[in-house]
């Protein structure tokens, strides 16, 4: 039986009460909006000089911004002590959901069909909706997006050009070309091995998609009986143990971290690498100052597949507003403000990365987000990666079952029924909230 994480919670404060940290979200007074963030690649000046900015069009209005790295340890139980901040972003270690099922955040949709921060239409449609969606549970809209990530792979165009490569396209041109990066020494793909995430969002997933359609991973999303270990998985599995068979895969990357195989990237010592278009963030204090153009493609799609080649994964890290935050409508401008056309073009300009707003694409982008944006704009379909969220012990299975695969502990075959026994589990638990994907 999985415990809603708040419930969790709350016996953990109970028991030490000091390690909940400080009640920041108690100190809102009337008229001043208590903003916590998650600071992490992006920082937080831009929201601080953002809030200055709004202040300062606003007489009256006193906007405090707050954040670390690991801001979630603070606000859960701020959340629990009913003393949270009025807008949060909080970042990839808060699991979202419960917040949604135990009604500790609102639902937006009534200011979603107001206007927007300049007073022309309504806000929703200011939004990407398939971004948007990503908020949704039943019908009603709990999240908000700001800037988005896409999942592709990499490669350093200035080493391509050396060598006369093209970035495959399918599978057959794929092959073809590892072949060659091998000849020159040099690993033809390197991954995260220490966290199977990768591999699952990297390769599994999209030669799933290809094989068998988008139908392939909505079924496996909602819990379709049989859906992880439909012939498009197991194909997409026999097709990465092909890829180690024939040691396209760089050796030892079973036993590196993030950082660690994108360095292997970054130092030319492996010519592709799948990750999301947070590569740069993390990695542009290791970046070599001249001769390196990382650029972002799409996974080479089967020759003989049946899914849309232009298909693209993508992720947000929402904001929420908390039900007993103390100053809602000042919550909901402030927002309004941060996702005006302006002030998204400025973040993609400062920040270098995509956002949910439309029409922030037109923004000065830096040219490694050039190729994910046109991605995007060409896009006939997205998805995300919601189960692992949604069902936390099918996600955990779903990665020591990649790791499993990737070291040659499990067969193809065995790898895709550990996933639908994980997903039957899932099914069968009643005390689970199940969603679905609708398109």
């Amino acid at each position: 039986m999985r415990v809603p994480g708040l419930i969790l919670l709350t016996v953990l404060c109970a028991a030490t009460l000091v390690a909940c940290g400080p009640r920041r979200g108690s100190e809102s007074k009337e008229g001043e909006l208590n903003v916590a963030l998650f600071k992490g690649g992006y920082g937080t000046d831009f929201f601080e000089e953002a809030a200055k900015e709004y202040e300062a069009a606003h007489p009256g209005k006193k906007i405090k911004v707050w954040g670390n790295p690991r801001v979630w340890e603070q606000l859960r139980p701020l959340f629990v002590a009913g003393t949270p901040p009025d807008l949060t972003w909080p970042g990839w270690g808060m699991d979202y959901w419960p917040l949604v099922y135990e009604k500790k955040v609102i639902p937006l949709d009534t200011y979603l069909d107001g206007a927007p921060y300049e007073g022309r239409g309504a806000w929703r449609d200011t939004f990407e909706p398939s971004l948007l969606a990503l908020g949704q549970h039943e019908g009603k809209q709990y999240m908000l997006p700001y800037f988005f990530s896409i999942n592709g792979w990499w490669y350093d165009k200035a080493l391509f050009a050396k060598h006369g490569w093209t970035p495959p396209k399918t599978w057959s041109a794929m092959l073809a070309l590892c072949g060659k990066i091998k000849a020159a020494g040099i690993a033809p793909i390197t991954y995260q091995g220490k966290y199977p995430y990768y591999a699952i969002a990297g390769f599994l997933v999209p030669w799933a998609i290809s094989h068998g359609g988008m139908q392939v991973f909505d079924d496996c999303q909602n819990l379709k009986p049989g859906a992880w270990k439909s012939p498009s998985m197991l194909e997409a599995a026999r097709r990465i143990k092909q890829l180690m068979d024939l040691g396209y895969f760089q050796k030892g990357a079973n036993g590196m971290s993030h950082t660690e195989a994108q360095m292997e990237f970054v130092t030319g010592r492996a010519a592709m690498i799948p990750c999301g278009t947070w590569l740069h963030s993390e990695m542009r204090e290791q970046l070599p100052k001249d001769g390196f153009e990382m650029t972002f493609f799409l996974p080479p799609a089967l020759d003989d597949g049946k899914g849309d080649p232009t298909a693209v994964a993508i992720g947000i890290e929402p904001w929420v507003i908390p039900t007993d935050g103390k100053n809602r409508a000042l919550a909901v401008d402030f927002y309004k403000y941060l996702t005006t056309p302006e002030k998204a073009r400025q973040f993609v300009e400062q920040k270098g990365t995509l956002m949910s707003v439309k029409g922030s694409d037109q923004a000065t982008m830096p040219p490694y987000l050039e190729a994910p944006a046109a991605v995007f704009r060409a896009a006939k379909v997205t998805y995300s990666s919601e189960y692992a969220q949604w069902y936390p012990a099918l996600g955990k299975a779903s990665q020591d079952a990649m790791s499993a695969l990737m070291t040659g502990e499990s067969t193809p075959e065995q790898f895709v029924q550990r996933l639908e026994d994980a997903a039957e589990q899932a099914r069968r638990d009643p005390n689970l909230v199940k969603h679905r994907v609708v398109r």
